[in-house]
């Protein structure tokens, strides 16, 4: 099966397309609720060009925040019905679902508390970080999420500058039993080079559990095209240590 989906290079691998990723769940491709796909138009073509690359399910996860982001429960579902009817009508044989993406801010005890949390599969939440610095209570937060029966899924801790010179960061929130999910444009550059750096980092230590597109537009989708050509890309996919085809 290797031989079909990677090339090799001396001892490490390339991918060719992520047919063996098969889920993508992490992306914007709801349009016009936040600041990922503007229009349907928008969100058809990034779904097109997905599903040329090996994707067979689509998780889109749509921002909620408490100030920029206003997103609820309901907006989210009946985007995923228009988004859902749209790809339907245009015979993609892609299947949509959708959850979402929960900023840990000043305004998340609330939304936990009321119970109505957007989750996939058997009970993932996707959380991220505030990229300025974590929020006091991060860990009171994943705690109680655990205890409520939620597995926790932090997005792109690559992306988390202020943790880059203090590992250990890293490594209590896998003893807390946190999945990491990495931003597969990463890898490709997308960000300043020592988002790259780390995002190899994570991969050799073997921490990422999911990667995710966090597809946006097509300056992502480029972006994600050109993450094939990474070799850490390759060895992650070849390890067999990703969970995206569980979902």
């Amino acid at each position: 099966m290797f031989r079909a989906l990677f090339s090799k290079s001396g001892s490490n691998h390339q991918a060719r397309d992520f047919s063996a990723v098969k889920t993508d769940m992490h992306s914007h491709l709801i349009p016009g609720i936040d600041d990922g796909a503007r229009t349907i138009e928008d969100s058809l073509n990034l779904v097109r060009k997905m599903h040329a690359m090996g994707f067979r399910k689509l998780i889109t996860t749509p921002h909620i925040q408490s100030e920029f982001y206003k997103n609820t429960p309901e907006i989210i579902l009946s985007g995923l019905e228009k988004l859902r009817n749209a790809v339907a009508a245009e015979n993609i044989p892609v299947q949509v679902e959708a959850a979402a993406e929960y900023l840990l801010d000043d305004g998340f005890e609330e939304k936990m508390n009321a119970g109505n949390l957007l989750t996939f599969s058997d009970k993932y939440i996707m959380v991220e970080l505030s990229y300025y610095n974590p929020h006091p209570n991060l860990k009171s937060f994943i705690f109680n999420l655990q205890c409520e029966g939620f597995k926790v899924i932090l997005a792109h801790p690559e992306r988390y500058t202020y943790w880059f010179k203090d590992f250990s960061k890293y490594e209590d929130l896998k003893e807390r039993g946190v999945f990491f999910q990495l931003n597969t444009v990463s890898l490709a550059g997308f960000y300043p080079d020592p988002v790259k750096k780390f995002a190899e980092k994570l991969i050799d230590k073997g921490m990422i559990d999911f990667i995710g597109s966090d597809m946006h537009n097509l300056n992502y989708m480029n972006a994600l095209e050109r993450s094939l050509k990474e070799k850490a890309l390759g060895r992650l996919m070849a390890s067999g240590r990703l969970r995206n085809g569980e979902l």
